[in-house]
């Protein structure tokens, strides 16, 4: 099912919403975390329906399976430009996923700070693509497709957690927010690039700061994701993301906590 048509069957009930999500979009044991909260800040959008979305802030606690999911949200505070909501992704009491999605009217300001994205070489080169292999590749990916432009690919054994990725949606379809926050959780940990064999790994909190809100470019169009292991210890690792919109600038900042067993 593609993401487009996931999103439209998510439907309200008495006390939240539901959605049916296959196994097509499964990342190991659980759903692809950036649909988790794509799902999540689609409901809340039904809270909060005219102002644009600044800040998610999503806890992972525990796999959410494919099939029925259920969700719930609220809004906790709504200040004068800013609205603070949360939607809990939930199997009976117990809650699976944990999403806060900060929206905000624009302010004038004085002060604008626009970074350079770095050069890297383009998405022309269909040898840098990471395949889909049944089995091996987590499910979800066989939605977006992936160009390598710096880097190795996961268990490569590279000599640093650093990767540089062109992504895009297979679907062909105007992005969207929601769109955006899935883009920015497709690629796998740079970390896994330095392993020789796979290991498991996953996410354990994710934020992503929205910066640049523009996403009318044409549907084939190639995002870039500049992506680093700023520290590892413990299993524990601290990453950091720059998502770079098809025009060249900063469309969002995010940083993870991701847990690896090996």
């Amino acid at each position: 099912m593609l993401f487009s048509e996931v999103l439209a069957q998510l439907r309200p009930e008495a006390d939240g919403w539901s959605v049916e999500v296959g196994e097509d979009w499964q990342q190991g044991r659980t759903i692809f975390g950036g649909l988790q909260t794509a799902l999540a800040v689609q409901a809340l959008r039904t809270l909060v329906p005219d102002l644009p979305l600044r800040v998610v802030q999503t806890t992972f606690m525990a796999p959410v399976p494919a099939g029925r999911i259920r969700l719930q949200g609220r809004v906790l505070r709504t200040g004068k430009s800013a609205v603070h909501t949360e939607c809990r992704l939930h199997d009976g009491d117990q809650t699976l996923c944990l999403v806060v999605a900060i929206f905000g009217a624009g302010r004038e300001s004085t002060l604008r700070i626009e970074p350079r994205r770095p050069d890297a070489p383009g998405a022309d080169d269909p040898q840098r693509e990471l395949p889909f292999v049944p089995g091996i590749t987590p499910a979800f990916t066989r939605h977006f497709q992936f160009r390598w432009c710096e880097g190795g690919f996961p268990y490569t054994g590279a000599a640093q957690a650093v990767t540089k990725i062109h992504v895009r949606f297979r679907e062909a379809t105007t992005a969207t927010d929601t769109q955006l926050i899935a883009l920015a959780d497709t690629i796998p940990s740079p970390g896994l690039s330095t392993f020789r064999k796979p290991v498991i790994a996953s996410s354990l909190t994710w934020t992503l700061e929205l910066l640049d809100l523009d996403t009318h470019f044409a549907a084939d169009a190639f995002w870039r994701m500049d992506a680093e292991v700023t520290a590892a210890a413990d299993g524990y690792l601290a990453q950091s993301v720059q998502l770079w919109n098809p025009a060249g600038r900063l469309a969002a900042l995010s940083r993870q906590s991701v847990v690896v067993f090996g």
